[in-house]
């Protein structure tokens, strides 16, 4: 496995493990899928408060107690800002929702809180005050965000006195649009429209690390998924090269399409959600794979992108 400084400062494996879809599980299989994980060198569990609406995180802390592990062996990472209709940053659901979620984890501290969808109704100075409260008793140990675009980051910052390490954003070889944006730069396609405040740069300049959420999933115009990329034959072309590489590199199809997005300069981590631990080995794989300039365009290109 190979690891990355998150957000500069945080030591963690390329490939996270996305624990959004362990809630109905058995606990045997959680155990083995998160006693797979470690083998893997994977020690990073993706969370959030809403997930399973709650109890993804009963779950894996039930899960946890079998496996021998010390606590500060494992990096957890969860989520809040999410209620039913509206999103929250005040300072008190800030705070009541990580005592939850560490009573749910069985655990003293979260390793990284994010804020889970920006709330325009945010005060930075409050978030600011709720930060300070977490850190300071010890109970979050850092902080960051998940689809903020630039300027919401940095109106975040005016109030408080964390740096933000990461930022979870969707990013797969069919949800290109962070990267669209920079190749069509100065032209009238479509794709040159600036969506998300150049997010990717942006990130790669402050020393953000993004997180990429949905590696394998694609969806339709108005963003709801619609299913896995590989196999289908919606998008024929891209499993053709997907398959060729596959078979190139000895690995798997999985790891070719996670291999394309660490491939990328700005040292991207991505949060996969697997819950078959088989699955999760071939994704595993990834690290093995260090994809060629005309690869990488390539994946893109079969992916139904054009280059200007």
């Amino acid at each position: 496995m190979r690891y990355i400084k998150l957000g500069g400062e945080l030591d963690v494996p390329v490939i996270g493990l996305g624990c959004m879809r362990i809630w109905d599980k058995p606990i045997e299989d959680v155990v083995k899928l998160i006693n797979t994980s470690l083998e893997l060198g994977i020690n990073f569990f993706d969370h959030a408060d809403i997930y399973g609406g709650g109890k993804s995180e009963e779950v894996f802390a039930k899960a946890l107690e079998h496996v021998k592990i010390p606590r500060e062996k494992i990096i957890i990472q969860t989520k809040c800002g999410i209620r039913s209709g509206f999103y929250d940053f005040s300072k008190e659901h800030i705070i009541s929702s990580v005592e939850k979620s560490l009573k749910r984890l069985n655990t003293d501290y979260i390793d990284i809180l994010l804020l889970h969808r920006p709330d325009t109704l945010m005060e930075p100075e409050e978030v600011g005050e709720a930060f300070t409260y977490l850190h300071s008793r010890g109970m979050v140990r850092y902080f960051g965000v998940s689809n903020f675009n630039p300027m919401q980051i940095e109106l975040l910052s005016t109030g408080i006195n964390y740096k933000i390490l990461t930022n979870q954003l969707q990013l797969s070889l069919t949800n290109t649009g962070m990267i669209d944006f920079g190749i069509f730069t100065n032209t009238k396609f479509p794709q040159s429209v600036n969506r998300d405040g150049s997010v990717l740069e942006y990130s790669r300049i402050k020393g953000i690390t993004i997180q990429a959420w949905s590696p394998f999933q694609w969806g339709d115009e108005q963003g709801n998924i619609r299913g896995v990329f590989l196999d289908d034959p919606k998008f024929a072309k891209l499993n053709d090269e997907i398959n060729k590489l596959s078979q190139k590199y000895n690995v798997s199809k999985e790891a070719i399409a996670i291999a394309w997005i660490l491939r990328h300069p700005a040292k991207i981590q991505t949060i996969v959600g697997t819950t078959n631990h088989e699955r999760l080995k071939r994704i595993a794989q990834a690290t093995e794979v260090w994809l060629t300039r005309e690869e990488w365009y390539g994946l893109y290109i079969a992916a139904g992108n054009m280059i200007p």
